[in-house]
């Protein structure tokens, strides 16, 4: 007993040290992915995000999600370590959306809200004490190893729901033309890219929960090699794809098809086999290629792709689950449905009312100077010329 404890809280924490790899990894791919102007604007929102949403999580949201902090498998410690690694991400993909035009204020109080209240209620109705238990919309039957619908998904309807509050960037959509903004930093890009690539292994591996036996032991080598898969898969079709349509290889295009694919693997990698991953991350990879324009078409921009990452390949790797995997394809269906009018709705209403007391938009004239000097007062590369 006190060796698979012992175990268990060791595999915890080292789980949720790859985990935090994630947090330089947002930071990275958006501040490559921004002008030169926003980038110390974007990594101060990180920085912000990951403290001020693990310190609400810590006083808030952990109890609130799972009813209390008692754990007979490992230190609750470690258990909470663990847990508290994944809030910052919902608003991390939200962040990365909403990048070059929003103030870090605002932002800070969403944040607090969705590690207080709105990430928490998504965890508890299905990982965690579900106070909805019994009724028609309990949805805890819905397999989501580690949170393509309750972590992808959820931060990616409130990016939804802030891009239609907000808007696009400035001269973003002009004269009925999409205007592309090319990334700044495409080596930050890659860095950022595979940094998260490294941390889902400590993000689905880890969620598995236990590793003190032999069965648990081959789930977590089996939900890791898994999660690789999707990964390549996803960055491979993305590649072919995108050189059969314009015989050209857009790195951030197959970057991006590649965290489609692991976003998409999040649900199940722990009870597919071990080819079923390569067609959940093809088919990811594709959805990332064919989506990122059909934002575009609707004026919805996001700098960084990632409702075509995170809310698209989160639908379809819940969805997958049911179709590879055994397990109720409708069960997959509800939880979708419940998490995703919750998580809109709820950030929809937030968000309305934090921008009618401090505006999230900048002003145009702000965007043009850059949020580097106007949020900050430093820029990240003050020896080289801005750019509108």
């Amino acid at each position: 007993m006190d060796l698979s404890y012992a175990l268990n809280t060791l595999f915890a924490l080292f789980a949720m040290t790859l985990i935090i790899f994630m947090v330089p990894g947002f930071a990275m791919l958006e501040a490559g992915l921004v002008r030169t102007k926003n980038v110390t604007a974007v990594l101060m929102t990180n920085t912000m995000i990951y403290s001020v949403a693990s310190m609400v999580f810590l006083l808030i949201g952990y109890t609130y999600a799972f009813g209390s902090w008692d754990n007979d498998s490992m230190s609750k410690w470690a258990a909470f370590l663990f847990q508290m690694a994944f809030v910052g991400k919902t608003v991390n993909i939200m962040s990365g959306g909403v990048s070059e035009r929003t103030r870090i204020l605002p932002l800070t109080f969403f944040t607090i809200v969705m590690a207080a209240f709105i990430y928490p209620t998504a965890v508890n109705l299905t990982w965690g004490a579900n106070f909805l238990k019994g009724t028609a919309l309990d949805i805890s039957a819905m397999h989501d190893l580690a949170g393509s619908t309750v972590i992808h998904s959820t931060g990616a309807w409130a990016l939804l729901a802030a891009i239609l509050i907000i808007g696009p960037r400035h001269g973003r959509y002009k004269d009925g033309k999409i205007h592309v903004i090319p990334a700044s930093n495409i080596p930050l890009v890659t860095l950022g890219a595979f940094l998260l690539w490294i941390g889902w292994f400590g993000f689905n591996g880890g969620s598995v929960g236990s590793i003190a036996s032999k069965a648990d032991a081959d789930t977590v080598a089996l939900t890791v090699m898994n999660t690789n898969t999707a990964g390549l898969a996803g960055a491979i079709v993305t590649g072919i794809l995108l050189y059969i349509r314009y015989r050209k290889w857009d790195i951030t295009m197959i970057l991006n098809g590649a965290l489609g694919g692991l976003v998409a693997i999040t649900a199940g990698a722990d009870v597919f086999d071990i080819y079923s991953p390569i067609i959940v991350g093809a088919v990811g990879g594709a959805l990332v290629i064919f989506f990122v324009p059909f934002f575009d078409r609707l004026k919805i921009d996001d700098p960084v792709g990632a409702l075509s990452v995170h809310l698209v390949n989160g639908i379809w790797g819940t969805l997958a689950v049911g179709i590879f995997g055994d397990v109720s394809l409708w069960a997959q269906i509800k939880g979708i449905l419940v998490i995703g009018v919750f998580a809109f709705v709820s950030s929809y209403v937030v968000l309305y009312v934090i921008d009618k007391v401090i505006p999230f938009r900048a002003t145009d004239d702000e965007q043009l100077e850059g949020l580097d000097y106007v949020e900050c007062g430093m820029e990240a590369y003050p020896e080289f010329k801005q750019t509108i």
